[in-house]
């Protein structure tokens, strides 16, 4: 379910993002070797980023680009030298960045798998709750914790678009997107407590993915890489990984 787009131009406009938030080509991504480049503001970048990276290394499963701080441009380069793309995001390496890192009042912070949806494998499930399509004004009342997955309360105005499951009026299930930069929304979820486990999770993804694309979009799903459950989800949703990422920031 593509509504038109393929997987080969999904990955293409990842790919093209990706060269944004990191001031590299998107060549560079497909590339064996490893790329070190220096780190710069976009005004196409993803909003939520803090540009210029300090360090952010970025992999979609060939060699690893770097987008830094010139003053660790040369300590970054030799460090994905001695140590492979399996091997760079892992916490034996990362030791070595929180050292050096440290030295400049930085840290790394953040690490994460980003998955896209799959166009021969994403379909919409039967819901046994009624699915709502929601838009911006429906998402008043819901910056509530319940629903800090699905909906940003630092940044609702990105919130764009969302399914809601509901039970005898009452909402248990949201999943919601963020208009995170022009080509591509990302997707968040949750679900009640006492619903889990029931499909409405990946039927709430994936019913939201396809909104998404039906508008012209990509939209992407993000967790940590220990976030099991979110995983299964986004592969039972129809996505499949597409980048690692890991970033460094202020102490």
């Amino acid at each position: 379910m593509s509504a038109g787009m393929t997987n080969r131009e999904i990955l293409r406009i990842a790919k093209a993002q990706s060269a944004i938030d990191c001031a590299c080509a998107a060549a560079d991504f497909d590339a064996e070797r490893n790329t070190v480049v220096i780190s710069k503001p976009h005004e196409d970048a993803r909003r939520y980023l803090k540009l210029p990276h300090f360090c952010d290394l970025v992999s979609y499963g060939n060699g690893v680009v770097a987008s830094v701080d010139g003053r660790v441009a040369d300590f970054v380069a030799a460090y994905l030298e001695r140590h492979p793309r399996e091997r760079a995001f892992e916490p034996e390496g990362v030791s070595e960045l929180t050292e050096e890192f440290a030295k400049y009042g930085k840290k790394p912070y953040f690490a994460a798998e980003y998955w896209l949806p799959d166009a021969d494998a994403l379909t919409v499930p039967p819901c046994e709750f009624e699915v709502k399509i929601l838009a911006p004004e429906d998402f008043t009342d819901l910056y509530v914790p319940q629903w800090r997955n699905a909906l940003s309360e630092k940044r609702p105005h990105l919130d764009v678009l969302g399914a809601g499951a509901y039970d005898g009026g009452r909402l248990v299930g949201l999943a919601g997107c963020s208009a995170d930069c022009e080509t591509m929304w990302q997707i968040g979820i949750d679900v009640l407590p006492e619903f889990r486990r029931r499909g409405l999770a990946s039927a709430l993804t994936s019913r939201l993915a396809a909104e998404i694309l039906a508008r012209g979009k990509v939209p992407f799903y993000c967790c940590a890489w220990s976030n099991v459950g979110s995983a299964r989800n986004a592969i039972k949703s129809g996505f499949r990984p597409a980048w690692v990422e890991l970033s460094a920031a202020d102490k």
